[in-house]
């Protein structure tokens, strides 16, 4: 070693640490099963499919992440979120169940938002009910959603205890699940906190509908509804509309329903929108952010400098100019890192 000097044997030591992580890292990504196209629930003749990801890892039993996709509640299906529950999966020791619900032009442009939010809902129950023959832990268990996802997320959060069997069509507005366990009502589901989770990962989310609509999301300009191939209308039907029925509008709007903490303790959430978004802009994310942080609740928040809106979708997106492969990698190893913590 005298004939090394001090410069190259600080080289060797870097290559060394360098190989040493690299292997970690490789050693870090295994296999994975899925189970594609499994139908929870048929609303109205509407098949709602899951996909369930299960790694290769040979344990008895995984903390489970439920996937809510994004699309303006017009567009998309859960393939667009294929590729993140495919780097979950095979990055992080987790079962993944990337969930399908309805969307607003299903059934001839008739789907409500509270039934779409109703699917969320009994799409969670759903896997509390069956994950564990997947390997899946019940009672460790993360939602997460990215844009209209991410409201759904959020809704799960917050008003998973606003259960009535008779929905919206009631004196009050409540919220009937798709999916109900055998032999329990909304209403018991609601006093035994069924909905509750132990985490939430929520991505550029949606959290002001009663703002958006008031700002055009009902009217023809808003090019959603031409991508989903269907006529601008009122997401609770045209017989009610922001002016007249506002309570509607807030009952699934995250930001109206967030509870002080001595009231109901949300779970850990970790919430993160892109610096150049102007879908979910990172001033309306901050706010809904800092509404939580003032009622008490754990919330961690991440601006990440340079993406756009809907960086963790599969694929490339030309409009956006993002791509997963480039984009969302830092990303899911922070999700991944904020699961790790809050779940195991």
């Amino acid at each position: 070693m005298r004939n090394i000097d001090r410069k190259s044997v600080t080289g060797i030591l870097f290559f060394l640490c360098l190989s040493l992580f690299t292997s970690v890292a490789s050693a870090q990504v295994h296999e994975f099963k899925v189970h594609k196209n499994i139908v929870w629930a048929s609303p109205k003749n509407i098949s709602l499919t899951t996909d369930i990801y299960v790694p290769s890892t040979g344990k008895s039993k995984y903390p489970v992440l439920v996937i809510y996709h994004g699309g303006g509640w017009l567009i998309n299906s859960n393939s667009i979120m294929n590729s993140m529950s495919e780097y979950i999966a095979s990055h992080g020791e987790f079962i993944v169940a990337n969930m399908n619900y309805r969307l607003l032009p299903d059934n001839k442009n008739t789907t409500t938002m509270n039934e779409i939010v109703e699917d969320a809902f009994g799409g969670l129950l759903w896997v509390k009910d069956n994950i564990a023959q997947y390997g899946g832990d019940a009672t460790h268990v993360a939602v997460t959603g990215d844009s209209a996802g991410g409201h759904l997320a959020s809704m799960i959060l917050l008003s998973g205890r606003n259960l009535e069997s008779d929905g919206f069509a009631g004196k009050t507005l409540g919220f009937k699940p798709t999916y109900l366990p055998k032999g329990k009502t909304a209403e018991q589901v609601a006093k035994t906190d069924g909905l509750k989770v132990q985490a939430a990962v929520i991505s550029y989310g949606a959290f002001d509908l009663h703002s958006s609509v008031q700002n055009g999301f009902e009217k023809s300009t808003n090019i959603f509804w031409a991508l989903g191939k269907a006529d601008a209308r009122g997401i609770f039907g045209n017989s009610i509309n922001v002016i007249d029925n506002a309570n509607y509008y807030k009952a699934v709007s995250p930001i109206y329903n967030i509870p002080a903490v001595s009231a109901y303790k949300l779970p850990p959430q970790f919430i993160h929108v892109g610096s150049i978004d102007n879908t979910t802009p990172p001033s309306a994310v901050k706010n809904y952010v800092e509404k939580l942080e003032q009622a008490g609740q754990s919330v961690e928040f991440k601006q990440y400098e340079g993406k756009n809106h809907a960086f963790l979708d599969s694929g490339c997106n030309e409009f956006l100019k993002s791509c997963f492969d480039k984009d969302a990698p830092d990303a899911l190893n922070d999700i991944l890192q904020f699961l790790e913590k809050t779940l195991k």
